[in-house]
């Protein structure tokens, strides 16, 4: 059933809102995805924090033309398309998506269209590669562990020392007796 103007109205509203909020957006074409793999898709980006919303490519376009987005043309994708939105870190869309796509079977019911990353319009072959960057959280903890680093190298080198101390004195002992 057709939807009314009010309600194509409230999903242009919600896009743009989506749009504002996000820090990236990636677009997928899901076809042949059953319902089951699209509930699992969903429930993965919201342990993110992220949000996978399908609406028509019409009302996408002209949601997203208020961002004034260069090259971005959400009409001229082919196929059914989700806007997949990431709040928090702007690799997740890309990471969760492309995760959930190595897991099926057939890789080709899910696939990148594009992407806004920054405010500007990227290709399918950008957010590829964003999918393969690591997140904040695992960008922290390799800069926490080589905070670390030369910490417990410090601590061991002082334990080394203490260790032979004692071995250097329990061989003086032995020698005396």
């Amino acid at each position: 059933m057709p939807k009314s103007k009010e309600q194509k109205q409230e999903i242009l509203r919600d896009l743009a809102h989506k749009a504002e909020r996000s820090k990236s957006i990636v677009f997928t074409k899901f076809s042949r995805l059953g319902v089951k793999e699209n509930e699992e898709l969903r429930k993965a980006l919201k342990k993110e924090d992220g949000e996978y919303y399908v609406a028509k490519k019409t009302l996408m376009d002209l949601a997203f033309k208020d961002l004034k987005i260069e090259g971005l043309d959400v009409k001229s994708f082919e196929g059914q398309v989700a806007a997949v939105f990431g709040y928090q870190d702007e690799v997740v869309p890309a990471k969760v998506v492309d995760s959930f796509r190595n897991k099926l079977e057939e890789k080709d019911k899910v696939e990148f269209l594009g992407g806004i990353l920054e405010n500007k319009y990227i290709d399918a072959a950008k957010v590829k590669e964003l999918a393969g960057l690591p997140s904040k959280r695992e960008l922290y903890a390799k800069i926490i562990g080589s905070i670390n680093a030369p910490v417990s190298g410090f601590v061991n080198a002082l334990a080394g020392n203490l260790r032979n101390l004692v071995y250097v004195l329990k061989a003086i002992e032995e020698s005396k007796r």
